[in-house]
């Protein structure tokens, strides 16, 4: 009887083992599978090649760089990067970033250059700069109903800025010292979704944004929020580009040029903004 048992035992250790190796060869040949390419755009980064114009943006930052509602990027200036890498025989890659750490990303080469409303002012010797393509201004947005009309009524408020934005640098820089020293608090966040959404919900009193960023945002709502008339500064668009890039600045500055002269970028422009707001002609 104790021999029945043993063999019965080993012969149940035997099977289990079996069962065992049957799934481990079928977890084995499950992981083969991973072959199935999956895409993540939104965070996996392009090897940066010749082949691949690999262009760093804001995905938070409409109209020029945003996910459309068929959930894809979309954008003033993500069209023309497009039409910028067709002209330069490349393919391209949009890749998101964390706009407070853009410089780590152009700098270790995961993006090729930033081009997402990126002001010049104030930057010009931190990047190679294409040529500038666009005016632009930092403002204020406030609720229609706050009784705010002019940036001294924001004496004793809180702003809401976006974290390493042009918009902060503006109210960091000398020009607007005390005007940023009126206010009762300036909250740096991480987009100018969120910052809307603070507006809305009464957690701030204002935002300073671009101006055509403010636009887009308010321009179904205009009974809601109110741009103050009192810029904040004025400054220019370009595409920025790693210290010492000179050679795809160049290139890209040819293809701007050339979509300038063809009528390319006034088409494109006139899709986002309905005017032509090129300043190409008139850049240094």
């Amino acid at each position: 009887m104790k021999v029945f048992k043993r063999l019965l035992t080993l012969a149940l250790i035997g099977a289990t083992a079996f069962s065992l190796m049957a799934c481990g060869g079928s977890g084995k040949a499950s992981s083969g599978d991973s072959n199935t390419k999956v895409s993540n755009k939104k965070t996996k980064a392009v090897k940066n090649t010749d082949d691949v114009f690999i262009v760093g943006f804001d995905q938070n930052f409409p109209p020029f760089g945003y996910v459309g509602d068929d959930g894809e990027f979309t954008g003033f200036d993500i069209d023309l990067a497009k039409e910028t890498a067709k002209r330069l025989g490349q393919d391209i890659s949009l890749q998101p970033i964390d706009w407070d750490a853009k410089d780590m990303e152009l700098s270790s080469g995961t993006i090729d250059c930033i081009w997402n409303g990126f002001t010049i002012n104030g930057r010009e010797d931190a990047y190679t700069w294409s040529d500038c393509y666009m005016d632009n201004a930092q403002v204020f947005v406030v609720k229609s109903n706050s009784g705010i009309k002019d940036n001294s009524g924001l004496k004793g408020k809180t702003v809401d800025v976006q974290k390493d934005s042009s918009a902060e640098s503006a109210l960091n820089s000398d020009d607007n010292k005390d005007l940023k020293n009126s206010f009762a608090q300036m909250i740096s966040v991480a987009d100018y979704n969120t910052a809307m959404m603070d507006l809305e919900s009464g957690a701030v009193d204002a935002v300073a944004m671009d101006k055509f960023v403010a636009l887009d945002q308010i321009k179904d709502k205009k009974d809601e929020f109110t741009i103050l008339p009192d810029e904040i500064s004025s400054e220019q668009y370009a595409v920025g580009f790693k210290k010492g890039n000179g050679v795809l600045r160049d290139q890209v500055n040819k293809a701007l040029h050339e979509m300038d002269e063809d009528g390319t970028f006034e088409k494109i422009s006139k899709k986002w903004f309905g005017e032509d707001v090129s300043i190409l002609g008139k850049s240094k």
